[in-house]
């Protein structure tokens, strides 16, 4: 990942937004783009810039002509400082994950999941989920929290196959809850802030509010998951010591299915 603490040149925001040299300096010239701040002949661009092209390319995607966007950050700007402005910008658009892409070579794939190598169809189905993804003819690991858990996981026993089956449903699980906070988010802060009027003084305020909810759904997800573990793992070694007691058993007529055993 690049070192942005001096700023990034042309090429580099090129890189980084995915939009041309010759765009940026198109939007410049539109204004949709701050300048740079020069040292010497060197325009050096900040995250406040990345996020302005990141947003720009989001209402294109929506169907935004380019004179729209301009006609609307016009407007946006207008009585709004753009410091503020970009601010907001770059906590909308800021990245939810501090992960960078790693790549790794097939066969240490295939040591870390043995079951590829009989089944290969499983990279693929990783593939498909978006655990990897191919490029320049070499897999890429998106996260490599993800690649570490199904590796832990693979190590501990757990067939390849059930780790997919399993994320498969916490992705859906992971959509359902996101909503649910993005939800939170519109309802008590975007939308009061847009009945008002959009007041410029409440921008800074707004930025914040959506700065301090990305840490906290984080943090909201992992100590209820991990009190619904503790949860979790007690019952199941309750109802796997039960076995081991007189009466127990795997079946229904174990001691946590409603009957009792004799003492």
């Amino acid at each position: 990942m690049e070192d942005r603490r001096g700023g990034l040149t042309i090429d580099e925001l090129a890189r980084e937004s995915g939009a041309t040299s010759r765009n940026i300096r198109a939007y410049q010239t539109r204004g949709l783009l701050p300048p740079p701040r020069m040292e010497g002949r060197v325009g050096y661009y900040d995250e406040g810039h990345l996020a302005r092209l990141r947003y720009v390319a989001g209402l294109q995607e929506r169907g935004f002509s380019l004179a729209a966007i301009q006609c609307l950050l016009e407007a946006w700007e207008e009585g709004r400082g753009l410091n503020d402005v970009l601010g907001f910008e770059e906590a909308l658009t800021a990245p939810w994950s501090d992960e960078s892409p790693v790549r790794i070579a097939v066969e240490r794939l295939l040591e870390q999941f043995p079951d590829t190598v009989d089944d290969p169809a499983l990279l693929g189905r990783a593939v498909e989920l978006g655990l990897l993804v191919a490029v320049d003819g070499e897999l890429e690991a998106p996260s490599p929290r993800l690649l570490r858990v199904g590796s832990e996981l693979v190590a501990a026993g757990v067939p390849l196959a059930a780790v997919l089956d399993e994320y498969e449903r916490l992705v859906v699980d992971a959509d359902r809850i996101a909503r649910r906070f993005v939800a939170l988010f519109e309802t008590n802060v975007w939308e009061p802030f847009v009945d008002a009027g959009m007041p410029a003084e409440r921008v800074a305020e707004v930025t914040a509010a959506l700065q301090r909810a990305m840490p906290t759904a984080s943090m909201a997800m992992d100590a209820a998951l991990a009190f619904a573990m503790e949860r979790a793992v007690a019952e199941s070694a309750a109802r796997q010591m039960a076995r081991f007691l007189p009466g127990g058993g795997a079946g229904p007529s174990g001691p946590l299915s409603g009957e009792h055993g004799d003492s």
